[in-house]
Parts: C-alpha cells; structure tokens; sequence
C-alpha cells in the first residue's frame, strides 16, 4: 500500500513526498482508513512506529482551512512531545496552510491567550495548560471535531488522566477520538470507555514482540561500580548516539559531569532545566553535535529522535512499561538497536517482573570481566557524530517562513499582509501560506520556493515600510 490509496488531497501528498513519507509504516496503514471514516480507536503502539502520522494526515485531510476556530485538539504528557507533534502538523500540513499551536506550562499565559484568538486549525497541548484555558474561556473549544490522546499510560504514570478527564468533559460530544498507548493498564481502558464511543482496538504487535529489533542484555555489578563499567561500556561499544537513563535530576547531573571530564560530546534533560535549555540541548543532540545523552524518564517520555543506537539503563527502572517506554527511543520504524542495562541486587527482582511480562530472558553478561577489567578509549565521543536526517529540511526549501516587522499594534491584519504579498510579481494567493499577527510582528509562511521573492519584493504594506526578513 503506498499514501496514494488513502485518497489525500494533493497538498498533503506533496508535503509527504518532500519529506520521505512514501509508504505507510504498519500503524499508519491500520489507523488511518479508520480515523478518515470517523472511527473511534483504540491504539496499542510503541513509541517510534509512525504513529503522530497515523493520526496527523487523516486529520489534516479533514480539516477546513477557512474556520477560525480549532478543529483538533492533540493531548500530550510533556511540552516536548506537543511541540513534536505540533511541528509533524506544520511539516505534513504546510501546503494545506494549517495552523497549528503548541500550547504547555511554564510559558506566559497572555502570549497564549492571543494566539488562541487568531485563526488556528490544531491545538496540540499538555493536559493541565489547556484546560487552564477551558476554565478562564480563553478557548473556545465548540468546534473541535478531532481529539487524540498520546502516550496515554504515561499521562497515567505522571498523574494527569483526572485533568485529560477534565478536558475531555469540555469537548463537544459529537467528535472523532484516538487513543494510543504502548501499554494498556486498567486505568486507559476505563478512560477509553467512558470517552470513545464504540472504539475499535487495533494492537500492532503482541507485547512479548516489543522491541524485537533490539538486542538486550544486562550487567550484573554494585552501585559504586557503576560509572566505572559505564565508561568502560562506551569504549566498548561503538555508540553513535545514545541515551543513558537516570532515576533522578541528580544522578542526571552527576553521569553529565562524570562523562563530561572524559571530554564525551555529552548533554542532559531533566526537569529541572529551563524550558530554553531543555530545547537547546534537544537541538544538540537531535543534530549529533552531541552524541549522549543523559536523561530522567520525567523529561525523555515522548521525544522524538531519529537514530539512537543504544538506549543504556544506568540505573534500571522500577515498572516495566518505562523499560518499554525507554526502549522505544531506539530500533525505531524498523531499524535496529541495542538495549544495555545495569542491575544491581536490589534490581534483580524487577529484572523477574520484566522477563516474566516479555516472556523471554534477558541476556547476562559478567561486567567483572567484561567492562571493569579491560581498558578503554573514548576518544571518539569527543567527536560530533554524522549529521542525522532532518527530514524537514527538503519542505523547508520549499517554504520560507519569513518575519514582519509590524503587528497588531500598527492595525495589522493577516489581510493586509496577504493583500500585499498577492501584488508582488511572481506571488499568487496559493503561495501564502500561514499567517501569524502578533502584538508588534508577524510571520507568514511562503510556499513553492517563492520565499526569496518575498524577501526581495515585500517593502511596504497599506502604504507603510515594513523590516522583513527570515524568522529565526
């Protein structure tokens, strides 16, 4: 099967060709015929398979462009997951011109309220923000038609299914909901009954498959022992990139330093940090400027990153759906991985509990003769690694986003800025894409390569000289 026998319009096929999306991962060809005929689902996939497209394209190839209320709203456990989403939205529906929003904690309610008051397609969203928003009416949720719950068992895990409860409450009752989740505890199945109705259940592999790409195996050692056979685990290994998970912010900060004196192109996330950092250090690592990265599950579930080679628990998790969970980040959409945890005596028992849910041991290994015997040479850590795939790099060739130096505060209205774009040579209404009028400036997305005329032409709107230039 290829996207072409969905039948999607001919926006979204161009966005797809020019970013690689050519057939359909398994999730994508189980989900999407049913969420185009407005079914109800139930999803059981592991992180990593394809499924924000799964849900993505046949909500895209649904939504009406010329409605200024949302139309989706997309629930997320972590501000990073949404903006992840929120970006999938913008690269597969930039030819449709659909606006999407990322909407999260620890951001400035005010900036929010007024981009909610523009005209926007898709709310991509954590749970507690938005329906922060519900409650001081600042969205108005009448016209949502689509709603998907992401990564349900960790909204579970982190305590938010009374405030996806709250929000689902708001919604309108005539709508079309997904629901996914690499596990299915109790708790996600009486959620899915209550809020979906008649929901078909599709399961992508049964669980003793999880990760069946993945090669795993365990090493037996004491606490103190451990960021010695860590180091000695990266000499071993050939580590292109990798995550080594933590239990705590300060067992992040401390493998971070640790790695960091061996000159290791190294970086971290965790709670703790400041929401620009946090981005800044995704960046790094996304781009393979750094090559590990240490993590709390906290602040790792639902990132999206594409080529990790090893998933490394330093300090092995205490429930097996976060094994599962973090396992998802490598062996993703059928390429392969390693999977290497450290157990302690007081781990062994979790080890039982975990083997017994896969049906299948894991693979032991001495670490007293393999890791803390033998010398080691990190030398190529303190290199970048090859530059992963930015799968949006090819659309945005295509579309330029460009700033505007005027905003509402100058009367500026998107039909101003439209108007004007339309009277340059070579620009037609088909190539503005989204547009965006903030307090004191704007963006405007421009399609089919024509960016640089905008650039060059773009001077002047209603009789006035405007600063424009590329949006950083």
């Amino acid at each position: 099967m290829e996207f072409k026998d969905f039948g999607l319009e001919q926006g979204i096929m161009e966005a797809l060709d020019i970013l690689g999306y050519h057939k359909p991962f398994a999730v994508q060809e189980a989900v999407i015929p049913h969420l185009l005929a407005k079914q109800d689902v139930i999803v059981q996939a592991k992180t990593g398979s394809g499924k924000t497209a799964s849900f993505a394209i046949p909500i895209l190839q649904q939504l009406i462009w010329n409605e200024k209320l949302p139309q989706a709203l997309i629930l997320a456990p972590t501000r990073e997951l949404a903006m992840q989403i929120q970006m999938e939205f913008d690269q597969i529906g930039a030819k449709k011109r659909i606006k999407s929003l990322a909407i999260y904690g620890k951001f400035p309610f005010r900036f929010q309220k007024q981009d909610l008051q523009q005209r926007t397609h898709v709310i991509c969203a954590t749970p507690g923000r938005i329906l922060d928003h519900l409650r001081e009416h600042t969205f108005d949720a009448s016209s949502i038609r689509y709603v998907v719950i992401d990564e349900a068992d960790i909204m579970l895990d982190m305590g938010f299914l009374d405030e996806v409860e709250a929000v689902l409450d708001y919604l309108p009752k005539k709508r079309t909901t997904a629901l996914f989740s690499a596990t299915m505890p109790k708790e996600i199945i009486q959620l899915a009954n209550r809020f979906l109705h008649d929901p078909l259940s599709i399961a992508m592999e049964a669980k003793q498959d999880v990760h069946q790409n993945i090669e795993h195996y365990v090493y037996k050692l004491n606490q103190q022992d451990k960021e010695t056979a860590l180091l000695h685990l990266l000499g071993k290994e050939t580590v292109e990139s990798a995550i080594l998970f933590v239990r705590t912010q300060e067992r992040v900060e401390s493998i971070y330093q640790v790695l960091k004196a061996h000159h290791i192109r190294v970086t971290k996330l965790h709670g703790g940090l400041l929401q620009e950092e946090r981005l800044a250090n995704l960046k790094a690592f996304r781009s393979g400027e750094k090559r590990i990265l240490v993590a709390s599950d906290v602040a790792a579930r639902g990132i999206d990153i594409a080529d990790i080679s090893h998933v490394i628990n330093v300090d092995f998790p205490d429930k097996k759906e976060t094994y599962i969970h973090r396992l998802g980040r490598t062996a993703r959409k059928d390429t392969s991985g390693k999977a290497i945890s450290f157990i302690t005596a007081r781990d062994q028992e979790k080890l039982m509990q975990l083997e017994d849910y896969l049906g299948y041991s894991l693979s032991m290994r001495d670490a007293s003769t393999e890791l803390l015997t033998q010398d080691y040479d990190l030398s190529y850590l303190s290199q970048s690694s090859e530059r992963k795939e930015d799968k949006g790099a090819a659309l945005r060739k295509d579309v330029l986003r460009i700033y505007i130096g005027a905003g509402k505060a100058k009367k500026l209205r998107a039909g101003d800025i439209a108007g004007a774009l339309c009277q340059l040579e070579g620009i037609c209404f088909d190539d503005v894409g989204v547009i965006q009028v903030q307090e004191h400036h704007s963006y405007v997305d421009i399609l089919h390569g024509k960016g640089e005329v905008a650039l060059k032409s773009l001077k002047r709107i209603k009789g006035k000289e405007v600063r424009v230039e590329i949006a950083k």
